[in-house]
């Protein structure tokens, strides 16, 4: 989809606020539907959680893990709660212990994920004993990608033997806003052009890729533009999003495999009038599904960030998460609360709303087999 036709297709959107979509059948009518069990739906959750070691991480947590309640973990250096580093990063030998003792005390493969961008969203410092990685910005601002190149593979090398598979970068957000306090304004971006942008992309998601690490684009569908924090709130980017934002995504799932993509908890009113992205099938059924034709698994944003999290109760956010198209529910655990039994009350959200027929029990199934069938490839590489 060019320019032109993107704007035809969002100004057809503009005659609906709301939509109530139809999941696709992965069955046909006369299959009976597996049962869904508690750890299929851990399977679509993913975890932050605290401690440096596994002797330190909560029993509660632990439990959670060896029952596949948690399938899939993230880790960070610092506690925003607590307001201190130590969460879970001190050096490169503590940090391939506590991954490979968690992956042991699971039953099935792990996504060990991680915010390794560069710059200033770097989890794996150099004060802990890990290589620099320059910002999207200084890498951008290079005419050849040779230094994006390098970075990558120091990066990638890194990420690998540690034990992670998943890495939420590189961020294809277009630099529309250099003040933006959240993308612009701290170098997250590699330029202002889908050009550039696209560019530097190709060449931080190769040397991932030929590691076996699943690079994240983000933030669907485009937070170049906006003026707010969605960490922080209400984040309405009406005024100044425009389709050109979706460019950088539309052209890096055409051609590139290893991917996948993750939402952006944006509202604009001219799209969706109730929900932002993240919560919406404007975006992710109908535009990233139905017209960029992608079917990869759709991580969420952190959906503890105040721009869902005070907006709507904790069960409207798992239930239009899903029915909205996304397949991973991303929690860092690491905001204003902390949670040890976040993932067991999703499991109980997810189970009501299945029970009273609010979530088809066919749309759990399309996400559950989209995740596993990423986990295969993963283990794989």
């Amino acid at each position: 989809m060019h320019n032109y036709s993107i704007l035809l297709f969002l100004a057809g959107m503009l005659l609906a606020t709301s939509c109530q979509p139809t999941a696709d059948r992965t069955t046909t009518e006369q299959d009976p539907i597996p049962e869904i069990t508690d750890a299929m739906l851990g399977q679509l959750i993913m975890q932050g959680f605290r401690g440096l070691e596994i002797d330190s991480v909560s029993p509660i947590v632990k439990d959670q893990l060896e029952k596949g309640e948690i399938g899939n973990i993230i880790l960070f250096d610092y506690d925003v709660g607590l307001k201190r580093y130590g969460r879970n990063i001190a050096s490169p030998a503590q940090v391939g212990q506590l991954l490979a003792d968690l992956q042991a005390l699971a039953p099935g493969f792990l996504l060990t994920a991680i915010d390794q961008e560069g710059g200033r969203v770097t989890r794996l410092r150099p004060v802990y004993g890990f290589p620099e990685i320059a910002s999207a910005q200084d890498m951008g601002a290079k005419e050849n990608t040779d230094s994006t190149t390098y970075y990558a593979t120091l990066n990638a090398a890194n990420l690998k033997s540690l034990g992670f598979n998943v890495n939420f970068a590189p961020v294809v957000d277009l630099n529309v806003n250099p003040e933006n306090p959240v993308i612009g304004n701290i170098k997250r971006s590699f330029g202002a052009t889908t050009e550039q942008v696209v560019r530097h992309a190709r060449a931080w998601i190769a040397p991932h890729a030929d590691a076996g690490i699943l690079s994240v684009i983000k933030h669907f569908p485009g937070h170049g533009s906006s003026q707010s924090d969605s960490h922080k709130g209400f984040t309405d980017v009406t005024a100044t999003w425009t389709p050109e934002e979706l460019a950088p995504f539309e052209q890096l799932l055409a051609t590139e495999e290893a991917l996948a993509v993750m939402t952006a908890h944006v509202f604009n009113r001219s799209i969706d009038s109730i929900y932002p992205a993240t919560l919406s099938p404007h975006y992710i059924q109908e535009i990233l599904r139905d017209s960029f034709h992608y079917d990869g698994v759709v991580f969420s944003d952190d959906l503890q960030m105040n721009a869902v999290n005070k907006l709507f109760d904790f069960e409207t956010i798992i239930k239009q998460s899903i029915l909205a198209g996304v397949d991973m529910l991303v929690f860092g655990n690491n905001l204003e609360d902390y949670d040890e039994t976040l993932a067991r009350r999703t499991i109980a959200t997810l189970r009501k709303l299945l029970d009273s027929g609010e979530i088809p029990a066919e749309r759990i199934l399309q996400s559950y087999e989209r995740i596993t069938n990423l986990k295969v490839q993963l283990k794989k590489s």
